[in-house]
């Protein structure tokens, strides 16, 4: 590593900072800095950084990694000084944040910084960063186009008119690979597509900030007005929400994550709330896939949903944190009645066996196993590859048949509840 001190003219430029209080509380960075640029970087503090931005030593610089903390939200007005600075002599930012608010992480973003990663840093978080501030400027690559990517998506079909009441049905998994998103995306295509006559209008939203697949397994861009949506709810309406949601087949109006991990306490509950109530007013079935983590706003999609689909596979991982689950619901008079679990990668009828596990596991966690899917096999890997759901890609396999049968139970379901009201 090259400290401030030693930043003299040497063979091999600086081209890159970190810029911070004190960079040892940052100790995996210093590790990843040194990891991807050997000895062509330097540590600056913030009053430093800004006389360094200043000298023709800073020509070399490509990017600048800001690492800040709780500590730092007190004085964040050096911080943002410091990222005007270097977007007005344009070197690239890289945000490292180590739990700092979303209000703070907003604040920062939106003065331009390039990326963002948390800390302590993922595997592999920093390379990725470093690759995309590195990568050539799309708008210089390829002057005057058209259109920007993004505006040639096609969007929703149809202007906001809030004349609907939403069914909500969020798709949570009891832990991870249980197939949450496989569950989520492809019960939302069945909605979409279970009547062709008068089909309902379905939308697929995706808030596993961090992980979310949906992207993937549709074979769609993640916008960027995604993240503008999910960092400033509180001037959304109705249009711009839909603005930033694609349509797959034409047919299916997806909300993906992000293109960046972000915090899962970015969105507020009041303020998710108010988004849900948006797309419930605009659409007849709205289908989350939610992120294993229990946050801040799980709360706003329990009470609004209608069902709520517990993913689990029949392990004693998954019995645990069902009871871990229900109790945490239970604690905060939570409406856990709501719950219906949904069994992943059933046994087949003729395992006597395991179809006896699954009958003691329910009575021992004192709950109804009401849908029982079969296990796909690699057709639902290949289709998820393949960013296509089962119907299109598998019509056959057994997993799309069950799912075929559910959607169809839905949306009777509603349309005679629908009918009643009339």
């Amino acid at each position: 590593m090259t400290s401030v001190a030693t930043l003299q003219p040497d063979p091999a430029p600086i081209v890159a900072c970190t810029v911070s209080r004190d960079v040892q509380n940052f100790e995996i960075l210093i590790d990843d800095m040194e990891a991807e640029l050997g000895e062509a970087w330097g540590d600056l503090g913030f009053d430093d950084a800004l006389v360094f931005l200043d000298q023709p030593d800073s020509a070399s610089l490509q990017f600048i990694a800001v690492a800040v903390d709780a500590e730092d939200e007190g004085d964040l007005s050096r911080i943002t000084e410091v990222i005007r600075a270097a977007k007005a002599r344009k070197v690239k930012v890289i945000l490292v944040a180590n739990q700092i608010s979303p209000m703070a992480l907003h604040q920062l973003m939106r003065l331009g910084a390039e990326d963002f990663v948390p800390y302590p840093l993922p595997e592999g978080a920093l390379h990725d960063a470093i690759e995309r501030v590195r990568a050539p400027d799309p708008v210089a690559a390829a002057p005057a186009p058209a259109l920007p990517p993004e505006e040639a998506l096609p969007p929703p079909s149809f202007k906001a008119k809030g004349d609907r009441q939403g069914v909500l049905l969020p798709v949570h998994g009891m832990a991870g690979g249980t197939g949450t998103s496989t569950f989520a995306v492809n019960l939302a295509w069945e909605l979409a597509t279970v009547d062709p006559k008068d089909p309902p209008r379905v939308c697929l939203m995706d808030l596993n900030l961090q992980f979310g697949a949906v992207a993937t397994y549709l074979d769609l861009p993640r916008k960027d007005a995604i993240f503008e949506v999910l960092t400033d709810l509180g001037s959304q309406d109705s249009d711009s929400l839909l603005k930033s949601m694609q349509t797959f087949n034409e047919k299916l109006h997806v909300f993906t994550a992000p293109n960046d991990m972000l915090p899962l306490d970015i969105v507020s509950g009041e303020d998710l709330g108010r988004l849900l109530d948006m797309v419930l007013a605009n659409f007849d079935f709205v289908v989350i896939d939610m992120p294993t983590a229990v946050v801040a706003w799980t709360e706003a999609v329990l009470t609004r949903a209608h069902v709520y689909f517990a993913m689990l596979e029949l392990d004693l991982r998954n019995a645990q944190n069902i009871l871990r689950f229900v109790r945490a619901l239970k604690a905060e008079a939570l409406p856990h009645d709501k719950l219906r679990y949904v069994l992943n990668r059933a046994p087949k009828f003729t395992d006597l066996s395991a179809k006896s596990r699954v009958k003691r596991m329910a009575e021992s966690l004192d709950i109804d196993i009401e849908v029982q899917l079969p296990d796909g096999g690699s057709q639902v890997t290949q289709a998820n590859d393949h960013g296509l759901p089962l119907a299109v890609n598998a019509v056959k396999n057994p997993l799309r048949k069950e799912l075929q049968k559910l959607a169809k139970s839905l949306f009777d379901l509603n349309r005679a509840t629908e009918a009643g009201k009339a």
